[in-house]
């Protein structure tokens, strides 16, 4: 099986359209992990992304009746440029179903390269539906993302001229995965060749879909993935990638969005480039790698693939917002102080000569007063517990949310205060789709006879707008609040219970 992926990706014409990106050492990342760090900067392509590789490589097999058709695509960007630029090549038509939630400036890059782009729906499975029906209709050529073998080998380039570019000792090879194109073709040459090399998948840990494939011995759909990392955010792995990847990779790790925002900084330090979420993965997770394999366990160096750059800039103050959580260093805390003179001023001094990144100070009642404050730290584990235990000598009582996913999203933004009579209130976190009018047509969808009590909204300059929203419901009507929620069908988690709900705004 390997023979003809190897036969295929040593044919795939890929340099007419792209270039054979460097493989550049990461110096600071490297002295930062104790071991040799190289980027393999896909980021540096024409479209920013290498997925122009699979999108050519698959184009170019085309026959003349259908080149002469046209072709279609359903993507969120990336492959929906790869596929625009090598119709623009080939001189072929080309259409590209994007969903409604998709970034201006992705449509207008796409545009630019002479594709139709037709946005339809609110997740990529729309698009995907629509596509399959548009090529049905228009009787054109479907170019698939990731599943089928032709991409797959334009993908696995990369890995043939990693090998090409490095012939030192090289422990592992840390890939992002979506749908699996770009995983199960390096995997395929790089096993061929270099068995002893570890071929280790990345994912979010909330689009996790090839981690939770493997551990189930098959495919799995997942009912609901984050969005952060736009660009690997599929809900299956696809078939024949998974097919390749349950036999040729050795691992998958997860990574959180704030590992995601410290990797991004990571790569800034060392190119001065700003990679996307998704782009950022291989880098993530090379850290908690190499944290993990230390001394005899460190057999070679590390490759991660810089897989993209297409991020919007709006979207960069929410990395910056995360990236010292993401590198551990920054503690955020929730402290109860005594309401009596001189009591935040003891405070204050315990925090010393310590850099401060957040303080949210909130008269409570006559006995206590609540602060949420943010500290930067070297380390969150060793110096965030001797600080803790600091602040409790000192008779200050400490709740930690620095993994609060809560109070760093929200919480942390509005803390004013607890409502002054008991509410029968619930408290839930909703994603929904970001475009003009969002706001409104999401609060048109909960009406009811509920009342709000809370409302906080944050716009990253993502595709999906986050809300926090308390309401006041009797218990015994709460299952039907359940019921209309989940037929709104938005990304819902309810954090009646969290802490950081509790200590600031609950009464």
């Amino acid at each position: 099986m390997l023979h003809n992926y190897i036969k295929k990706i040593l044919t795939a014409p890929v340099y007419d359209v792209a270039i054979q990106s460097p493989l550049d050492q990461a110096p600071s990342l490297s002295a930062q992990l104790g071991r040799k760090v190289w980027l393999k900067r896909e980021d540096l392509q024409p479209i920013f992304s290498f997925k122009l590789r699979g999108a050519y490589t698959k184009m170019m097999t085309l026959d003349d009746k259908q080149r002469q058709r046209g072709v279609i695509t359903a993507s969120a960007g990336n492959h929906a440029q790869g596929v625009a630029l090598a119709a623009q090549k080939l001189k072929i038509k080309a259409t590209v179903v994007m969903t409604a939630t998709t970034p201006e400036i992705k449509v207008k890059a796409v545009q630019a390269r002479g594709a139709e782009v037709v946005l339809h729906g609110d997740a990529l499975s729309d698009a995907f539906d629509h596509a399959h029906h548009l090529a049905k209709k228009r009787n054109l050529t479907f170019v698939h993302p990731y599943d089928d073998p032709d991409v797959i080998a334009g993908q696995g380039t990369i890995g043939m001229e990693i090998l090409r570019q490095y012939s030192g000792p090289i422990e592992a090879i840390f890939v992002p995965v979506g749908g699996g194109g770009l995983i199960s073709g390096i995997a395929a040459y790089v096993k061929f060749l270099r068995p002893e090399i570890k071929i280790i998948g990345v994912e979010p840990d909330d689009a996790d879909c090839l981690y939770q494939a493997l551990k189930a011995g098959r495919r799995v759909d997942l009912q609901q993935v984050g969005l952060f990392a736009d660009g690997v955010a599929v809900r299956m792995i696809g078939e024949e990638p998974f097919r390749i990847a349950r036999e040729y990779v050795d691992e998958v790790i997860r990574v959180t969005t704030d590992e995601i925002c410290a990797a991004i900084k990571d790569i800034f330090t060392d190119t001065r480039s700003v990679a996307e979420p998704a782009g950022a993965l291989g880098v993530a997770a090379a850290k908690k790698y190499a944290a993990k394999h230390v001394g005899r366990e460190a057999k070679g160096d590390l490759v991660a693939i810089v897989s993209g750059a297409n991020i919007n800039f709006d979207r960069l103050r929410h990395v910056a917002e995360r990236t010292s959580v993401g590198e551990k260093r920054e503690l955020l805390l929730a402290v109860k102080l005594p309401e009596e003179a001189g009591a935040l001023l003891k405070f204050c001094n315990l925090l010393g000569k310590r850099s401060i990144t957040e303080f949210n100070y909130r008269y409570f009642n006559d006995a206590e007063a609540h602060i949420f404050v943010g500290v930067q730290v070297q380390n969150v584990e060793q110096e965030g517990k001797t600080f803790r235990e600091k602040l409790k000598d000192n008779g200050f009582s400490t709740l930690d949310m620095t993994d609060n996913e809560l109070a760093k999203e929200h919480i942390r933004y509005m803390v004013g205060g607890r409502p002054p009579q008991l509410m029968d209130e619930v408290l839930y976190r909703f994603e929904f789709p970001e475009r003009p009018g969002a706001l409104l047509k999401f609060l048109t969808s909960i009406k009811h006879s509920w009342n709000i009590s809370l409302f906080h909204y944050r716009n990253h300059g993502a595709a999906y707008g986050r809300v926090l929203m308390g309401l006041q419901v009797p218990k015994a009507e709460r299952a039907k609040l359940e019921n209309l929620i989940a037929e709104i069908g938005f990304t819902f988690c309810d954090e009646t219970n969290n802490p950081a709900y509790k200590t600031f705004l609950k009464n």
